[in-house]
């Protein structure tokens, strides 16, 4: 049995440990000894792209937005769903991610960054939404560990108000934003309802044909009609009943 060996080394921005290892043929990536991603469990990140483009079928030159490169997974689903013509940006605030994946990782999938329909940005993505007007017709977010972000704190800006409504004005009209987490999260899509989206939620396997251990995907837009079927409704919190309703009746004598 070959051993699990260091492929490269890098710090996050909040001075992490990142780890590449290199298992036989599978690769993974760690940060301070937690598994962040790994090749045998990439089903979530291929359904990411299918659900969050499930609208473009068909579409001759649609734009758009992959905010986490990862290991290439939801970059390669994408660029064989789509045209020749479409144009995929993909955000990677971590360059050794992308060292990583033109030196190590881009042999998992084809090598993706090599296609001419990829624009590869490295940096943060809240710059490149907030100068993206009515851009993309899809914004497909798998960036750190979901809303509950464990790489860089700064992520948390991406995942809150600020960060929902600058997707949603980089959004088309018929856009859809597709949103990556490794946990469920109440809150996250009362944030997502906030910003005036209609929602689905989709729990989806980890890996091929695993039934126990899932992700989560939402895909979120302001057309309802445009959302791939299947998923679950969000969770609505309890309306909060009125004084007045609450009033006891007048009792007539």
């Amino acid at each position: 049995m070959k051993p699990k060996v260091i492929i490269a080394t890098a710090r996050t921005p909040d001075g992490g440990e990142m780890v590449l290892y290199q298992h036989d043929r599978d690769f993974s990536i760690e940060i301070n000894n937690q598994d962040l991603m790994n090749s045998r469990q990439h089903e979530s990140e291929l359904e990411l792209a299918r659900l969050g483009c499930a609208h473009l079928a068909g579409s001759k030159a649609p734009s758009i937005l992959i905010g986490g490169l990862g290991l290439g997974y939801t970059l390669r689903q994408v660029l064989d769903m789509l045209s020749p013509q479409a144009q995929v940006v993909v955000a990677e605030l971590l360059s050794a991610v992308v060292e990583w994946n033109r030196e190590f990782l881009g042999q998992l999938n084809g090598q993706p960054l090599e296609d001419k329909r990829v624009d590869l940005k490295t940096g943060d993505i809240m710059e490149l939404l907030s100068c993206s007007k009515s851009r993309f017709d899809a914004i497909l977010l798998d960036i750190d560990n979901g809303p509950s972000a464990m790489t860089n704190s700064g992520n948390h800006r991406l995942y809150c108000y600020e960060g929902i409504l600058a997707c949603r004005h980089a959004l088309r009209k018929q856009g859809c934003l597709a949103v990556w987490s490794a946990e469920p999260s109440k809150k996250f899509e009362q944030l997502l309802i906030s910003c005036r989206f209609h929602v689905r939620r989709f729990s989806v396997p980890a890996y091929k044909g695993s039934k126990s251990l899932s992700r989560f995907v939402w895909v979120a837009s302001e057309d309802k009609l445009i959302l791939p079927p299947g998923g679950g409704e969000p969770h609505l919190p309890p309306r909060k009943e009125s004084m007045r309703s609450r009033r006891r009746p007048r009792e007539i004598h």
